[in-house]
């Protein structure tokens, strides 16, 4: 009884967090940050499966990839942010209706 939490509460976290990302995805289509948050809310969801599986088996190899997700998610986040701010500088809008109007 005194185990603590278990691989299916970590596991349960997970699919909720990933849940709550996809419905964010879905329901806003027109804010970029909140798209955003909603991608990095993805990959978080998947890192605490990692984590959970990596403690659930005493292997730090979970942990290596949560590394690799974390690296990809700051390039991701700076990336959108650089695009967020040059959407906003040259249309004073962050809507996402207006991303097609950036072509060079």
């Amino acid at each position: 009884m005194g185990e603590g939490l278990a691989l299916g509460h970590f596991l349960a976290l997970g699919a909720v967090l990933f849940c709550i990302a996809v419905a964010g995805i879905f329901l806003n289509r027109k804010n970029v940050i909140v798209l955003l948050m909603s991608i990095e809310l993805m990959l978080l969801s998947v890192n605490v499966n990692f984590i959970a599986f990596s403690r659930e088996f005493g292997e730090a190899s979970g942990q290596v990839f949560v590394f690799f997700i974390l690296t990809v998610a700051a390039a991701e986040a700076a990336i959108g942010l650089a695009i967020l701010v040059s959407l906003f500088r040259n249309r004073r809008s962050i809507n996402v209706a207006d991303i097609d109007l950036l072509k060079g």
